[in-house]
């Protein structure tokens, strides 16, 4: 179930070990009560909109919401994933991102972010 509650923002902030502060939107997979894998977008510029993603779980669907909310909500032309799960980048990637570089020390010391650019044009489910 996707759910949209400040305990995916914890969730994803646990994993990453960082305190999320407002203002956020976030969207996240429950199941059995518990929050599994989550998204948080904030930083919103306009046209791009910083996303951090952690946990597990990735459907169709959810990656599905995750674009329509980025592209034709919030109406953006790309986002900013930053993870430091080598997994999380490459399933940003098979979805059209392109890795951009590296956040040294973006979850703290010795654990990098990785920055992937998922471009409206290039974002496939």
């Amino acid at each position: 179930m996707i759910v949209t509650d400040d305990r995916v923002a914890r969730f994803v902030g646990a994993r990453c070990g960082c305190i999320i502060y407002p203002p956020f939107t976030c969207m996240g997979i429950e199941r059995d009560g518990e929050i599994i894998g989550g998204v948080v977008f904030n930083c919103f510029t306009g046209p791009d909109v910083e996303v951090t993603v952690a946990g597990r779980g990735w459907t169709r669907g959810f990656l599905r919401s995750v674009g329509v909310y980025a592209f034709e909500q919030l109406g953006c032309i790309r986002m900013t994933v930053t993870t430091e799960s080598e997994t999380v980048a490459c399933i940003a990637e098979r979805l059209g991102g392109k890795r951009e570089g590296t956040a040294i020390n973006k979850f703290g010391r010795g654990r990098d972010g990785i920055v992937i650019g998922v471009l409206e044009e290039d974002y496939t489910i």
